[in-house]
């Protein structure tokens, strides 16, 4: 194979865009196996790989990348499957540019070696052509754990003790596990077949799974810890966030957790979808992440006639991924930047016609190291719209936290938990992701149920559950997952 000084990082061939804006299919579309091969042949393989320290989930990245480099495909998503339950999503969605890559010692004088390109390629090819690739799973310890949340941390949390011998079930408030993976993140990003297959992995080492059950209403955390010996609480931050303007309740204002639930757990943009979802001449989204992004993108496939995307700052302080930005551009979405609303303004009819601006221009650094904007005054300005998506962020839902006695809350309404271990002021429950440090992304999310899961481990061994065979998993629940008349705790 080629060596690193004969060949540079290889790009990943993507779909046109006149053919990519007109449906949800994805965007890039992955190395072929020469491509995989060349690439992973520039990894270093150093001593003391950096990479994996700037991984969350702690993959052995340089052996992954040495089996491809080799041609030895199956055994190398089979090598991610030992660190993480999702590695197809992980290689779609992860920030890579940001942490393994951007540790990687190619990147001091030129370009990172490709790793989440490798990393969707290695488990792509063992999905379409192996197993699930978790290995042999220890015998049954006899504990039994109750996972909150079937996102990210959730499913990673239930692989972890799961592959621990720990029985394991999954309580899902949606109709459909995945969490943001599912109702957040645009099937062009990451298609949804690709979330439920390693769902259905999760499933094939004996993980059950319960839907449309809401913990906090149909269940209390109470209720399960008198089914199980532990749980995890891994809710993340579903609860959209506000600017709090005026007119924000008008007609054409939507939040981007409503918008992306309806496009994509919906199906919003299927045309036989009995779950519409708005469509605007001119769009508008208020925001500069990832979300912002997925929305504006979303709203141009649905035929949101004119797409713009206003943000306070300028593109170089945008937390969104360089690459969906570059996407973005390429597809036609206008770009507002230094933009500030102050006003949704509607007719009659109480239905948006346009939102007051404000320009703006950066300032001082802020707690976040970025440069405050700050109002140019006598710039006031209105941008004529018909539908408005906020795409400023999320919280936890409180309903855990406000259901729970003895769960203590944290601030941004999800819950206090020890950052190492996730333990909670509940014994016998943790918390991971999301309603632990408020919106992140979704490996970071993956790390802190890794970690979790590590001290349920410890906890169920020191606390002697192992013995508890009689108590059996989800015993007293009814085939919905709900509490029937059996379920009390002998």
């Amino acid at each position: 194979m080629p060596t690193e000084k004969k060949v540079t990082r290889q790009p990943m061939p993507e779909r046109p865009v006149e053919e990519r804006i007109r449906d949800f299919d994805e965007v890039p579309e992955g190395y072929t196996p020469e491509m995989a091969r060349i690439e992973a042949s520039r990894c270093l393989q150093c001593r003391k790989p950096p990479c994996v320290e700037g991984c969350p989930v702690r993959i052995d990245i340089p052996a992954f990348v040495r089996l491809v480099a080799e041609g030895r495909f199956l055994e190398a998503g089979a090598k991610l499957k030992e660190e993480t339950a999702l590695p197809a999503v992980c290689g779609r969605v992860c920030p890579q540019e940001t942490q393994c890559e951007e540790v990687c010692v190619l990147a001091r004088k030129g370009q990172a070696v490709a790793i989440g390109a490798l990393e969707r390629f290695a488990a792509d090819c063992l999905r379409d052509h192996g197993d699930a690739g978790f290995g042999g799973i220890p015998a049954a310890s006899g504990s039994s754990v109750a996972i909150v949340g079937a996102g990210p941390a959730g499913l990673t949390a239930a692989g972890e003790l799961a592959k621990m011998g720990h029985k394991v079930v999954v309580f899902e408030a949606l109709h459909a596990a995945g969490g943001v993976l599912m109702y957040g993140i645009p099937e062009f990003r990451l298609p949804k077949r690709i979330v439920q297959a390693e769902v259905e992995d999760l499933k094939s080492i004996g993980v059950g799974l319960h839907t449309d059950i809401p913990v906090g209403r149909a269940l209390t955390v109470e209720e399960l810890l008198e089914e199980f010996d532990a749980v995890f609480i891994g809710a993340g931050a579903g609860l959209p966030r506000f600017l709090g303007l005026p007119g924000e309740n008008l007609v054409g204002v939507l939040s981007a957790n409503e918008y992306l639930t309806r496009v994509n757990l919906m199906r919003a943009w299927d045309p036989e979808s009995p779950t519409p979802v708005l469509v605007g001449k001119h769009t508008v989204v208020l925001g500069g992440g990832n979300v912002a992004l997925d929305c504006a993108r979303s709203a141009l496939r649905v035929g949101g006639g004119k797409v713009t995307l206003l943000y306070r700052r300028t593109r170089a302080e945008m937390p969104a991924r360089a690459q969906e930005v570059h996407h973005a551009g390429q597809e036609g979405i206008n770009f507002g930047f230094l933009t500030s609303p102050v006003e949704f303004l509607g007719n009659d009819k109480a239905r948006l016609t346009g939102i007051k601006c404000l320009r703006m221009e950066l300032g001082e650094p802020d707690e976040s190291g970025r440069r405050r904007p700050v109002p140019i005054p006598g710039s006031e300005h209105v941008v004529a719209t018909d539908l408005a998506i906020v795409a400023i962020g999320n919280s936890p839902n409180p309903i855990i936290a406000t259901t729970t006695p003895g769960l203590t809350a944290a601030r941004h309404g999800g819950v206090e938990t020890d950052p190492e271990t996730g333990a909670t002021s509940l014994e016998g429950v943790f918390a991971g992701g999301d309603i632990a440090t408020g919106a992140a992304t979704v490996i970071e999310a993956m790390g802190a149920a890794k970690r979790a899961a590590a001290a349920i481990d410890q906890y169920l061994q020191e606390a002697g559950c192992a013995d508890a065979a009689d108590r059996s998993v989800g015993r007293g629940l009814d085939a919905e997952g709900r509490k029937g008349k059996g379920g009390e705790k002998r």
